[in-house]
């Protein structure tokens, strides 16, 4: 089932949730509505659902209008973030409810609901707690109890609420594979709302990005974090260090520190160069390119990979930055907390002051008009 909105606006008063927006769902794909709290996420997701009326615009399901069909008719399941699951009845009864309560026109026999309750529950590996109540259930387990509620009734589009935010990080890992498992085996459509970036990447075929109401920005995941397209995106994302860069003889320069930009217009200015951890390297003394000083303020192994936390010195930023080695590079540099190091970005992505979308990808070492290294 394809989803296509068209201009959806919607205001609380003089709160402009969703400033004008459109977005284009194919069939059988799992979008992931991402951004900070306030951003318009539930709110977009509960007018698709027809919870939630827009002031304008309109949503068609397969390309059937259905701006104004009530949520009984729309054919779509919604998972809440707090379960919502009934506490006086079983396990079984909880998922059945959604097909007892169907017109008695289209209500399936006791026999196909008892089938299709035992089937599901076994979908989702909990068959065995069929006459358990909620009370009984861990966090996993109820959440799991709630998609089957919600796919019961065969749902052409299933929609979710921060279904996993009530639950603990490995619990919430687990999930987001077996969902993403469902997903793929039943190949039904899915929208589901957070603010976890590592759920949204993981989950999503495409993910949307959303701040004060609008879209910044659709992509795939991959895409995404290679290339966001607006400094919301980046600082969103986090994990990312931040050079004021104030332009100044050739140079990119901060009190003591300096990049050297390419010499090009786009890059002649004032504006904010981008790094990522894994994209900045240090050293014990400075390079031609970039001078950087910090002091190591922690050195955290973090599974594969190991983080070091960096106080800039002799500049100003109001951040502590971060460089991602691995174990053999610290093991080979020996670098210690309190150690003075040197910072130089191999990538970074630089957005003028009067630029805040499609930054500037630079990569170091820079090359020269001979296309001979500068000394490193």
């Amino acid at each position: 089932m394809s989803i296509r909105l068209e201009n959806i606006e919607k205001s609380f008063g003089s709160f402009q949730a969703l400033s004008p927006l459109s977005l284009q769902i194919e069939n059988g794909e799992m979008i992931g509505l991402l951004g900070p709290s306030g951003s318009g996420k539930t709110t977009l997701l509960r007018i698709i659902a027809g919870l939630e009326g827009s002031d304008r615009g309109e949503i068609h399901f397969n390309g059937r209008d259905v701006t104004n069909v009530h949520v009984r008719n729309r054919r779509v399941g919604f998972v809440f973030q707090n379960y919502a699951l009934f506490r006086h009845m079983s396990v079984a009864d909880n998922v059945a409810f959604g097909l007892q309560v169907m017109d008695k026109r289209e209500r399936p026999s006791k026999a196909e609901i008892n089938k299709r309750v035992n089937h599901l529950l076994e979908t989702v590996q909990l068959g065995h707690l069929a006459n358990r109540y909620p009370e009984q259930l861990s966090g996993g387990q109820k959440q799991r109890i709630a998609l089957a509620r919600a796919l019961a009734t065969q749902p052409e589009i299933l929609l979710l609420d921060e279904p996993f935010g009530a639950l603990d990080a490995k619990v919430r890992k687990d999930l987001r594979r077996w969902l993403r498992n469902l997903h793929d085996e039943l190949s039904f459509t899915s929208v589901f709302v957070t603010h976890d970036q590592d759920e949204a990447l993981e989950l999503s075929d495409r993910v949307v990005v959303m701040s004060n109401g609008k879209i910044e920005q659709v992509d795939d995941p991959v895409s995404l974090y290679a290339k966001p397209n607006s400094r919301f995106v980046f600082d969103f994302f986090g994990n990312v260090n931040v050079f004021n860069a104030k332009h100044n003889e050739k140079r990119w320069q901060d009190g003591q520190a300096f990049i050297l930009p390419p010499n090009t217009q786009q890059t002649s200015k004032d504006g904010w160069l981008y790094v990522r951890g894994h994209e900045l390297s240090i050293a014990s003394k400075p390079n031609s390119q970039a001078n950087l000083p910090f002091d190591i303020v922690a050195i955290n192994p973090v599974g594969a990979e190991v983080r070091v936390e960096l106080a800039p010195n002799g500049w100003q930023s109001d951040e502590i930055w971060e460089a991602k080695l691995s174990h053999a590079h610290l093991a080979e540099y020996q670098f210690k907390k309190g150690q003075r190091v040197f910072g130089s970005p191999q990538v970074g992505y630089f957005f003028g002051q009067d630029q805040q979308s499609s930054p500037q990808v630079i990569q170091w070492p820079l090359v020269d008009k001979n296309n001979l290294n500068f000394e490193i």
